[in-house]
Order: structure tokens, then sequence, then C-alpha cells
């Protein structure tokens, strides 16, 4: 059961109500005030329930059924040329990639995708990529290293692949030769979490010169289901690992793991979806604008730095003394 969606419900039916008043107010004009009282009562309830989320809310939140998905990013673009397989298994569907459009600048779109019912997440894996996936990323992003032209990715999975197959195929090394592709890239790379970053599997496409958040969604080193399950060996507390694994876009901005928050409208993304995806896309843009500016050295350095800088730590004053002593 999805939190948010229940928390929800009773919005849902006033927004009926009120449209069916409207609709009734062109023959009754003294409707009018009872709609204002509805409206009045409807943004009440709207800053009750989204005004202050807990870590859980927003997890909820970042698997909302109808929050935007990667697919809806890229129908946005100007152009958009599809790049199907791995070259040595076949074409993993949790990956959409290729060249493409933004504004005037040619770019490598590459995403994870989930879908919008079962029968669509069957046929996507539920967002969960396997190796031939990741392989066909690295595919991208070396092809984009050698064409000169940026790396756009937008991350959405719960997590990598965890069956048998995907082990026997070698998991952890194609997700390890991603890191190393965007880790030498000598093009600008821009990453946007839209949806759930989870563990290795969102890391594969988030090694990136500037990396954005969505405001609800989540990254994090485990689900707070799979996290709970290691600690407790209980998923039903997921709502206590999510409180503890820090894996909210405020979080990670405080950390210093990403570069910026995209903020959402009440309600989250799926309230005003083109608007929140215009919004993300020209981010997107002011942020290649900036790093396009930079020479192919001084961004391979400057990444480099990035991620040297995080998990920073500092011997507390008392011990330095001591040891100094």
């Amino acid at each position: 059961m999805n939190v948010i969606v229940e928390r929800e419900k009773k919005l849902l039916e006033l927004e009926k109500t009120i449209t069916d008043l409207r609709s009734a107010a062109a023959t009754q004009p003294s409707l009018s005030t009872a709609i204002e009282a509805l409206q009045d009562e409807y943004k009440k309830i709207q800053r009750d329930v989204f005004g202050s989320m807990t870590p859980w809310q927003k997890v909820n939140m970042s698997r909302h059924p109808e929050r935007p998905t990667s697919s809806d990013y890229i129908a946005r673009l100007e152009t958009f040329d599809q790049l199907h397989g791995d070259r040595h298994f076949r074409d993993d569907p949790a990956v959409t990639g290729g060249l493409a459009k933004l504004g005037e600048r040619s770019v490598m779109v590459i995403a994870q995708q989930r879908g919008r019912d079962t029968k669509e997440n069957l046929k996507l894996n539920f967002g969960m990529v396997t190796p031939e996936g990741y392989r066909k990323v690295k595919r991208l992003i070396d092809l984009a290293s050698r064409l000169g032209i940026p790396v756009v990715t937008f991350v959405d999975t719960k997590g990598a692949d965890p069956g048998i197959g995907s082990e026997e195929r070698a998991q952890s090394e194609a997700i390890a030769q991603c890191l190393y592709s965007l880790t030498v890239a000598r093009v600008p790379i821009v990453a946007t979490v839209v949806g759930e970053g989870g563990s290795g599997g969102a890391l594969a496409l988030a090694i990136a010169d500037h990396v954005m958040m969505l405001e609800h969604s989540t990254y994090s080193v485990a689900s707070p289901e799979g996290c709970a399950a290691i600690l407790w060996g209980d998923a039903a507390k997921a709502e206590e690992a999510a409180s503890h694994l820090k894996l909210t876009s405020q979080d990670l901005l405080g950390f210093g793991i990403i570069d910026e928050i995209i903020p959402e409208p009440l309600g989250g993304a799926h309230r005003d979806a083109p608007a929140l995806i215009a919004t993300t896309l020209q981010k997107i843009e002011e942020a290649l604008a900036r790093l396009s500016a930079l020479s192919a050295e001084d961004l391979v350095e400057e990444r480099y730095r990035k991620y040297r800088r995080i998990g920073a730590w500092q011997v507390e004053r008392q011990t330095a003394v001591a040891i100094s002593g």
C-alpha cells in the first residue's frame, strides 16, 4: 500500500466535488460561496498532507504510480533517436538510451525506465536493469565521449536486477564498467534522480559532474525494505529504516552527494508534470552550459575532486592536541 496514495483520497474526493459544483454554478450562481469554502478546505488539507513529509512518506511519493517516468522527460526533448542493444547478449528494455536534442544542444540521453501498470512493469522488469542493460549504458557513454557530446541521465530504479541469471552474466562487473566509463568520460555529464535511486543500480548512471534530485525523489545505498531485512530480519520495519538511511534530497544535498534540488509542486511531481518536466530540462540545460565551458582535462579533474570530497572526515580537536603533545 502506498501511504501517499491513501492520504490523497480525501483530496481527490474534494476535487471531484468542486468540479461538479463548478459545472452546476453556471445555472446556480449561489453555489459560488460553497465552492470557495471547499477550495479553502482543499488547500488546508493539501498543506497538512504534503507540507511536511517523513522520509518514509517521501519514499512512497517517489514511488507514486502517477509520478512522471523517464519516458515523459524524453518525450519533451526536441528529437530522440533510440539506440538498442549491448552488442553482446540482448537489448534491455529497462534502459532507454539514444541521441537527442536538448534545446540546440546534441546530447546522449540514458534513462532507467519503469512502467505505469503491472503489464508494463513486467515488460520493463520494474526498472531493474540487467547486466546487458548496464553494458548498453557503458556503450552509449563511450560513444558520447568519442563523439564529444554531453551525457544526460535520468535515474529511477529500486536497484539492479538481483536474479540468478544477472549474477551469472556478471552484474557487478557490468555496473563497475559503467562507473569507470562515467569517471573517465571527457564530456559533461548531468544526472537527475527523478524517482527512486536505489543502490549500485542507480549509481551506475549517477557519477556525474552535476547531480540533481527532484524534491521528493530518494537516493540510497539500499531500499528501506532491503535495509530492514538486513538489519532486523523484517522488511516490515521499512519505515524505521527509512528514517535512518538519510535518503531524502535534503539529506543528500547536506552531505554534498548531490548538487541541486528541483522543487516539486505541492502534492508531488504528478500534480503538474508538464511544468516540472520543463523546469527539469531547463536546469539540465543550464548545468550543461556551465560545464561545456570547461576543457576535457578540467572536467575530468573536477569530477575526480568532487567525489574525493564525499565522505571527508576530520580528527577531533582534543585528539589532535593529544597526539601533538
